[in-house]
């Protein structure tokens, strides 16, 4: 018998074992069990680059200044200056130097994320306790220090999804609405 003879076979037994073990990974482990649209609205707050997802209430920059002297100052310093976490404030037109300093008025292309942000995963140490017009005041507060809107603004979901950033245009889309992959 030729080695090609008995090549054949094996081939052909190891592509069937695995096809079957391709369609045994597509079945899953058969562990759980599907989650319903109740359970998971809950983790359903994203909050798009547009402002689709924002949700109801709003807040301003003074109401932001007495939420963050109590629940943000430990981590990022007087006015969003830093230290020991990240600056938040400051580092307009540093983006082309060597140094970059990369905070919300400097780096950040959508108010919107800010909120995101801030709503998901701050405070460190108790993240999504905010309520949602605690998160919109912090968002202006943080925005009033970099000099983005004025300190009397009010933010909501409409107000906050029409703030232009300073580095809107800074990023470039990879895969651009319509483009082929």
């Amino acid at each position: 018998m030729s080695t090609r003879n008995v090549r054949l076979p094996a081939l052909l037994a190891a592509v069937a074992v695995l096809g079957a073990a391709h369609a045994s990974a597509q079945q899953g482990p058969g562990l759980g069990q599907p989650i319903s649209a109740t359970d998971l609205a809950p983790w359903d707050i994203s909050i798009q680059p547009g402002g689709a997802g924002l949700p109801a209430g709003s807040g301003t920059a003074a109401g932001g200044a007495q939420i963050y002297s109590v629940k943000c100052i430990a981590c990022h310093g007087e006015k969003g200056a830093g230290q020991p976490n990240d600056r938040l404030v400051g580092g307009q037109d540093t983006l082309t130097e060597l140094a970059q300093v990369r905070t919300i008025g400097s780096f950040w292309p959508n108010a919107t994320t800010v909120f995101d942000y801030i709503r998901r995963a701050m405070p460190f140490q108790e993240p999504q306790s905010l309520t949602n017009d605690e998160v919109y005041a912090l968002t202006a507060y943080l925005l009033a220090l970099n000099g983005i809107i004025d300190e009397g603004a009010e933010m909501n979901a409409r107000t906050l999804a029409r703030v232009q950033m300073p580095n809107r245009d800074g990023f470039v889309v990879r895969y651009p609405e319509g483009a082929r992959r």
